[in-house]
């Protein structure tokens, strides 16, 4: 990981409150606080871990702490930085995928969100990229299925639950100047990360409320994939390039594209893997010695994610992705996860629409699709940034 040359902490202090000090931390310092009790209760993403810095190519990176005393290692909040540099210029656009981790049903979130956008820009950033962590909304498996129909999307449907500090943070956030990405029409550079996601969540739960919980066409699916002798395990590294070309068959059938190269996957698995042991891991169904499907897993803390799934051609009828996700799930729970992320999900509810295939397969697994807050982004300092910021999105619309 490579980083910039940057100023010295920035204290901040108003009134009687405590000095609030900011400024780049060691790995060491800051997975100590994620691990901490009060690190793990803000539930850090695993691009939000310093090991993600080593497979993003392209980009510098900082590891920010701010606390009482953050080279002491008394922290109350952390940031991965991804920094990208605009063309022929000295200036560096701030990404931080699904970050900050901080505490955003803080009361005052200025006390630590102001000194980190004066410390980005005296890093040399004219703009920021962030990803806050609260909910938006969230819409039950059970209520979504029945209600598919021509043209009708996922924000046409009263949802189940609606968080009330996401709304909150959104109105905070547009209140100081930051623009949700996606917001201000067509051209505009929308979210990097999925915006809504599907979960299924563990806690709480046994094996059998899990089973219980998918519908009747997984359970059948699950049971045909047994009844075939679909077997599924753990790979290694060297099961990669099987899952990097059935990836590539996935890509071409389903139309779409995710631009990420076999060394990609290797960095991604050697660096997760290198800060944890097994954080990481590629499943594998086989039927009659064949590799038919191949599925990756990320485990952070309590939480799961099912982040890239890859299948053959031939033999779908033996279900083996169903199979996978099954292992998966079990996996998951068995290891203490709370909640397994299925990741992104398309927000239409029209059965006319390819895109809508991948919600329907997930809802059979009884969970619920959560709409995040989505990306904010903002420009700092003063109009020559603002300029550049312009510039750069002109840029990313032309790659």
């Amino acid at each position: 990981m490579s980083a910039l040359l940057v100023p010295p902490p920035f204290p901040h202090d108003e009134g009687d409150r405590p000095v609030l000090r900011l400024g780049c931390v060691s790995a060491d310092a800051y997975r100590a606080f994620l691990a901490s009790g009060r690190g793990a209760a803000l539930g850090a993403a695993f691009l939000q871990w310093p090991s993600w810095a080593d497979v993003k190519e392209g980009w510098r990176a900082q590891l920010l702490g701010w606390g009482p005393d953050p080279q002491a290692g008394r922290l109350t909040g952390v940031a991965l930085v991804l920094l990208r540099q605009l063309p022929g210029t000295r200036k560096y656009f701030a990404y931080l995928p699904e970050g900050p981790v901080a505490d955003w049903a803080e009361p005052d979130i200025d006390s630590w969100l102001d000194p980190m956008l004066e410390h980005l820009r005296r890093a040399g950033a004219f703009a920021v990229r962030i990803g806050p962590s609260p909910a938006h909304r969230r819409w039950d498996a059970a209520l979504l299925k029945p209600l598919s129909s021509p043209g009708r999307r996922l924000g046409d449907v009263l949802a189940s639950e609606v968080d009330p500090l996401g709304t909150a943070v959104a109105e905070r956030l547009r209140a100081r100047g930051w623009r949700r990405c996606g917001d201000d029409g067509p051209g505009h550079d929308g979210d990097a990360q999925p915006r809504h996601v599907f979960q299924v969540p563990l806690a709480g739960r046994t094996g059998e409320d899990l089973w219980s919980g998918l519908n009747q066409e997984w359970r059948r699916n699950v049971r045909r994939a047994r009844k075939e002798g679909v077997e599924v395990v753990v790979g290694s590294a060297a099961d990669l390039p099987e899952f990097y070309r059935l990836l590539r068959i996935t890509e071409e059938r389903d139309g779409f594209r995710l631009g990420r190269s076999l060394a990609y996957y290797e960095r991604q698995y050697a660096a997760l893997n290198a800060e944890e042991p097994g954080r990481m891991k590629l499943y594998l169904a086989r039927h009659r010695g064949e590799v038919l499907a191949a599925h990756t897993m990320i485990t952070v803390g309590r939480r799961a994610w099912y982040q890239t799934g890859a299948s053959a051609d031939h033999r779908r009828e033996v279900r083996p992705s169903n199979a996978l996700q099954w292992h998966m799930l079990l996996d998951a729970h068995a290891r203490g996860a709370d909640v397994y992320d299925m990741r992104g999900v398309p927000s239409t509810l029209d059965p006319g629409e390819r895109a809508y295939g991948l919600l329907r397969w997930k809802l059979g697994t009884g969970g619920q699709v959560v709409e995040t807050l989505g990306e904010w982004e903002k420009a700092v300092g003063g109009s020559a940034n603002q300029t550049l910021y312009r510039a750069f999105q002109a840029y990313l619309n032309r790659r």
